[in-house]
């Protein structure tokens, strides 16, 4: 069995529609197909959601009703069998009935994550449609009767194996499937999602639960690259990553992978492929159990957003559980911590979520003077970086000879050099390390 995974942009016109269909063709034996929505989709049921959520109840019915008339084209175009063609505009209609009734409800968080799992449940249902015209069989798994996340709002890996097995022995002999991406239900059996890029994240969950041979994860980028290609010149497709350089170059910003969807099919030993629809040919990114022991340097990827927090305090001095009392504070209103580095004196640490800083700075002044600095960037170097490899953390810092750097993190993990800077310096650090650690010329 195969899990494959396809993009917003895969399918962001009829004809590229066709295209998914074309590739799904070509791919023998048995295979899970797992479908986003169309793209700009998930974008305007954002918009309906945030109109409502203001009590702007005209805005909302304006934006659902143009939101309409594009599905309605797209299933012309996408149809062309009149009995086909009937029955999309039947399952676009009963969709767009739902958006209408929410148009009329009391805005509520259930409310949003309802209104949001719309785009993938007419993708998919879009999709079966045309295939049945084309005269392929395939059947629809709803994501809504396996994928469940649990009061922690991770992924409940037992209840997800339990009921996909149970659905797919109801159909022994199929070879296709179909699923939705990104939506689940929460612990309370109420429609949640996995959030934004979660496709790759349910790919992921359903290749480990069906124990899949492979993972296919299509978008429109040739592959994993070893820079960011929108902001700087030369980069090229990575041919091979390890599951660890993988996760953290996801993590830390590059956009082709959702960051949690690496470590399932880790976890199950299943190796992922990054493939283009725009380019089937191309040989993309494979990523496995595999390190290569010879390359150093892989990659290089950038998070912004970044906030950092400094805590100065002469109780660390010679203390014990101070920084216990720190982290506690963060763990209280559940916000991730990305980088640490600790002095004597201080402790310096970044966020990306500033949901809950005003209280944060708040409770970590009972410890001591508090600074915080926002519009920050982590550049975060991957490769195979052993201890026993000398001069690597040297050749970084020699390409940032005279860009200001607020913290660096080193020898946490053996595939990740972490660096902090002001958010202007961003392109200009990554394309200094493009040409210092890579070689490739502006």
């Amino acid at each position: 069995m195969k899990v494959l995974k396809f993009g917003g942009t895969s399918l962001g016109s009829p004809e590229r529609m066709h295209a998914v269909a074309d590739l799904i063709n070509k791919e023998e034996g048995k295979k899970i197909v797992v479908l986003s929505a169309v793209s700009g989709t998930t974008n305007t049921l954002v918009s309906i959601a945030t109109a409502l959520s203001k009590q702007d109840n005209a805005e909302a019915g304006a934006i659902i009703e143009k939101l309409y008339d594009t599905y309605q084209v797209y299933c012309k175009s996408l149809l062309h069998n009149s009995a086909s063609f009937e029955k999309g505009l039947e399952i676009v209609e009963n969709h767009f009935s739902v958006l209408r009734a929410m148009d009329k409800s009391d805005y509520s968080v259930d409310v949003e994550k309802e209104i949001l799992a719309q785009g993938e449940l007419l993708s998919t249902k879009l999709f079966v449609t045309y295939l049945e015209q084309e005269g392929v069989n395939a059947v629809l798994l709803p994501a809504l009767e396996y994928m469940r996340i649990n009061d922690a709002n991770e992924p409940d890996t037992p209840y997800i194996a339990q009921h996909l097995k149970q659905l797919l022995s109801q159909y022994p002999e199929q070879e296709l499937f179909v699923t939705q991406g990104y939506i689940c239900l929460n612990s309370n059996n109420r429609i949640d999602n996995l959030q934004r890029g979660g496709s790759d994240y349910t790919a992921s969950l359903v290749g480990e639960a069906v124990k899949a041979t492979e993972i296919q994860i299509w978008t429109d980028i040739d592959g994993m690259h070893n820079n960011d290609p929108r902001i700087v010149k030369h980069t090229y497709p990575i041919p091979r990553l390890s599951f660890d350089e993988a996760a953290e170059l996801a993590y830390f910003g590059a956009k082709i992978l959702h960051p949690s969807s690496i470590r399932p099919a880790q976890h199950a030993n299943i190796p992922v492929k990054l493939l283009n629809t725009m380019k089937p040919d191309a040989a993309g990114t494979i990523i496995t159990a595999d390190i290569d022991p010879e390359r150093g340097f892989t990659a290089v990827a950038a998070k912004d957003g970044i906030t950092a927090i400094k805590v100065k305090s002469s109780r660390m001095l010679l203390a014990y559980g101070f920084l216990r009392k720190v982290f506690e504070i963060f763990e209280n209103y559940k916000t991730p911590i990305d980088l640490i580095t600790t002095s004597e004196v201080a402790v310096s640490l970044t966020i990306d979520n500033n949901t809950h800083l005003s209280v944060i700075k708040q409770e970590l002044e009972d410890f001591g003077d508090v600074e915080v600095h926002t519009d920050h960037t982590i550049i975060c170097i991957v490769g195979n970086m052993p201890f026993s490899k000398v001069g690597m953390l040297k050749q970084v810092l020699d390409a940032m000879n005279d860009i200001p750097i607020r913290m660096v993190s080193y020898g946490g993990s053996k595939f990740n050099i972490s660096l902090l800077i002001d958010s202007e310096y961003k392109a200009e650090t990554l394309t200094r390390l493009n040409e210092k650690i890579f070689g490739q010329q502006r």
